[in-house]
């Protein structure tokens, strides 16, 4: 077996985790919104507390999807075609991720998260700080 097969299909493993990741992630965070409205949570934050939920699992699975195609193109095929590619998907994918960390932290990654749960911008910390 050559190291090329070897890494081609380390990436298809780590490329399958993250569709894992992601369709897992929706199953859950659907799972989690309708035990939200069976409970004493009104529909606006159950679909917020959806919403963070799918960002997170988005996340998570767009991290292992840059990771597969980093390995299937810098270590299989590195043409200078295959990595401009590379850099304009790993550009999108970055581009996703921030938009989704900010939806769902509430600040930019760079920034500091607050280290009181009272004082976080994201209106989800605040609503379930103020329930319990």
């Amino acid at each position: 077996m050559n190291t090329e097969h070897i890494v081609g299909e380390a990436a298809r493993v780590v490329e399958m985790a993250g569709v894992a990741v992601l369709l897992l992630g929706a199953i859950v965070a659907g799972f989690a919104f309708a035990v939200r409205m069976v409970g004493r949570v009104t529909f606006a934050d159950a679909y917020h507390a959806l919403r963070a939920d799918l960002g997170r699992a988005i996340l998570l699975g767009l991290e292992l999807l840059v990771i597969a195609d980093i390995i299937g193109t810098v270590a299989i095929e590195p043409t200078l075609q295959n990595l401009g590619v590379l850099a304009v998907i790993v550009a999108i994918r970055t581009f996703l991720s921030f938009a989704l960390e900010l939806e769902v932290s509430g600040h930019w990654p760079w920034q500091r998260p607050h280290s009181d749960a009272r004082s976080s911008p994201n209106p989800l910390v605040k609503q379930t700080e103020q329930r319990t």
